[in-house]
């Protein structure tokens, strides 16, 4: 027995058992062509032992629906006439926040870890009673300079207090607020932005009344 290019050719007599590959062709003739003439002698028979097709399949993935959620940033400053000292240390009574922005209406330091705060949002808007609730994670801050702050859980969101000196007895604050926008308004994501930010400004005109009377001991 030869074998050419996975082909089986067979000179023995028909009657004589001959042993299969099963994916090879068998081709069984009286007399082989020289090689120079391949189409020279008798008609041979030519005939496949597996009619099995190679199939290949692909898996391809299910589609997942991307939905990109969007991002809002509100930034709003006032100077106020109080020393820079003072409007840090005011602000950074996290648990008093809530008697100057008309939308939170509780903050809570956690005891056991006072660098995290609890915030609850509750206010009427677009014609919806809103409540949002985070966990927040308070950054080290900046002493006179910076407060800032970002969400581990809950409502997404990060946002920073900074002060500018403008004098002995006066600062700028700037509140910059950056939201992820709740499914529930997007439609209206558009007028949310303008809308936060008359919100933040009225907060801050509320803490410059409470700033020029405010007492470490008295939130």
């Amino acid at each position: 027995m030869s074998s050419v290019v996975g082909l089986c050719v067979s000179t023995s007599s028909p009657n004589k058992p001959i042993s299969r590959n099963r994916n090879s062709v068998l081709i069984t003739t009286d007399r082989l062509s020289p090689p120079s003439s391949p189409f020279i002698g008798r008609r041979r028979l030519i005939r496949s032992t597996n009619h099995r097709r190679n199939t290949t399949t692909t898996f391809k993935p299910p589609r997942r629906s991307t939905v990109i959620m969007e991002w809002q940033d509100c930034t709003v400053k006032m100077e106020i006439d109080v020393p820079i000292s003072v409007a840090y240390n005011c602000y950074l009574d996290r648990e008093a926040v809530p008697r100057w922005l008309p939308f939170i209406s509780s903050v809570k330091i956690l005891k056991d870890k006072p660098e995290l705060s609890r915030w609850s949002l509750k206010y009427e808007a677009f014609g919806h009673d809103l409540q949002f609730s985070w966990l927040a994670r308070n950054m080290q801050p900046i002493p006179n300079q910076k407060i800032h702050w970002r969400s581990l859980e809950g409502l997404p969101n990060r946002g920073a207090v900074r002060f500018f000196p403008k004098g002995s007895s006066s600062c700028l604050v700037e509140l910059t607020v950056s939201y992820e926008v709740p499914q529930l308004l997007s439609p209206v994501a558009s007028a949310l932005q303008p809308f936060n930010e008359n919100l933040m400004r009225r907060g801050l005109e509320r803490f410059a009344n409470y700033a020029r009377t405010y007492q470490p001991d008295s939130a």
